[in-house]
């Protein structure tokens, strides 16, 4: 292991600082800060590739007000690594890689994104102010964590991040691409975040334990809601197999608290949402690879929330002895239009209900073969609205036992 010690004060860099293989990039023990330069021209300030590369105790500065460029998604062959610039530090392709205690603010693209790595250990970041928009003057996804292209044995831990325009940990490959497996998103805190708190992308055996966020789709200038990036605590996409969500904890979401699109076969246990200005936990079954199948959802606390508590498709579910508190805050459907009550034709009790037993999401893929039970419900006319079947779903085609419903 080489080490290479950084000067002390600021360094401004016009391009990409590259660090080989082996070697331990360390700031001075008084202060280094690398700041981009108005005219900077790189993928990041700093690049890596190659192996067993250690960067620790700087400070990055991306001059986002000099460096922004307002740009949209790449397309969909093409990975951000080969799209996004501006980066504050880059690895592709490494092995044996770790960040710790590095501070980032100000970054126009990514503060890390890691594409087709193995061992990657990211750990007591600090991320700041960071992230760039789109021609609409939305957020583009940018700002935080990116994992992406099968990058495998990885952890994010410890790290917090505030006001970030897109997502704040995000693991994300092409549909053609391998997926990212075994990482652990733990113990990091989220405040003031754009898009998702964190999003589970095309992965597997991930586990996404101990995070705390507040303010999730704030401030409301950044949502991307002409491209549908509906703010999440903890979102998923792709498909994603074999991985937990548990012991999370979020407050203040203008949007979800846990979505399941493409989560199969997992555990969703321990989470707490209070303040939730849509829907609680949702499942969906976008990516064509997946069915919606065997999800434990367990033991959840969901807390003022604006529509319905858990919306259900598919089989072979367990959702039992979660507490859904003060639902349906919005009064579905009695006050419908004023409050955004929209619901698909001819399923009224699809967002006013404590669980809804669905039909399908992106694709067709009814409730059946699920056990419901002895789950809390509370709120407006829940009594009534406890657990409510789509048309076409009979009641007994599921187990629905125990559940204990009332109104608020």
């Amino acid at each position: 292991m080489r080490y290479r010690l950084l000067p002390r004060g600021t360094v401004e860099l016009s391009s990409e600082m590259v660090v080989p293989p082996g070697t331990e990039l360390r700031g001075a023990s008084s202060g280094t800060i690398l700041r981009a330069a108005p005219g900077f021209r790189g993928r990041a300030l700093i690049v890596c590739t190659g192996a067993g590369i250690r960067l620790r105790d700087f400070v990055i500065d991306g001059n986002r007000a000099a460096l922004e460029v307002r740009a949209g998604l790449p397309p969909s062959d093409r990975p951000f690594a080969r799209f996004t610039a501006n980066n504050g530090i880059l690895a592709e392709g490494v092995e044996r890689f770790s960040v710790s205690n590095v501070t980032f603010r100000e970054i126009a693209g990514f503060a890390v994104l890691v594409s087709r790595s193995r061992h990657v250990l990211l750990s007591r970041l600090h991320v700041a102010a960071s992230g760039s928009r789109n021609p609409a003057g939305r957020n583009n996804t940018t700002g935080g964590i990116l994992l992406e292209e099968g990058t495998a044995r990885f952890r994010v831990s410890d790290c917090e991040f505030r006001d970030i325009r897109g997502n704040a940990v995000w693991t994300h490959s092409l549909y053609t691409s391998p997926r990212n497996r075994a990482g652990d998103i733990v113990r990091n805190r989220f405040y003031n975040i754009g898009r998702d708190a964190i999003q589970v992308g095309h992965a597997g055996e991930v586990w996404v334990s101990g995070n705390q966020g507040s303010h999730i789709g704030f401030p409301s200038a950044d949502v991307d809601r002409e491209g549908g990036g509906v703010p999440v605590g903890i979102d998923t996409a792709g498909n994603v197999a074999n991985s937990a969500y548990i012991g999370n904890r979020f407050d203040t979401i203008d949007g979800k608290c846990i979505d399941l699109d493409g989560f199969h076969d997992g555990y969703v246990s321990r989470n707490v949402c209070v303040s939730v200005g849509s829907l609680g936990i949702v499942m969906n079954n976008t990516n064509p690879d997946m069915q919606s199948r065997n999800i434990t959802v367990e033991d959840n606390e969901l807390r003022d929330i604006l529509f319905g508590g858990i919306f259900v498709i598919g089989s072979g579910h367990t959702i039992r002895s979660n507490r859904l508190l003060d639902l349906n805050r919005a009064h579905c459907n009695e006050n419908a239009a004023r409050a955004g009550c929209y619901y698909p034709p001819g399923e009224p009790d699809r967002l006013r209900s404590g669980i809804y037993l669905g039909r399908g999401a992106e694709r067709p893929d009814p409730a059946l073969h699920n056990l419901v039970e002895r789950n809390e419900i509370t709120g407006f006319k829940m009594a009534e609205r406890c657990v409510a079947t789509a048309p076409g779903i009979a009641p007994e085609a599921n187990t629905i036992r125990d559940n204990i419903c009332r109104d608020r």
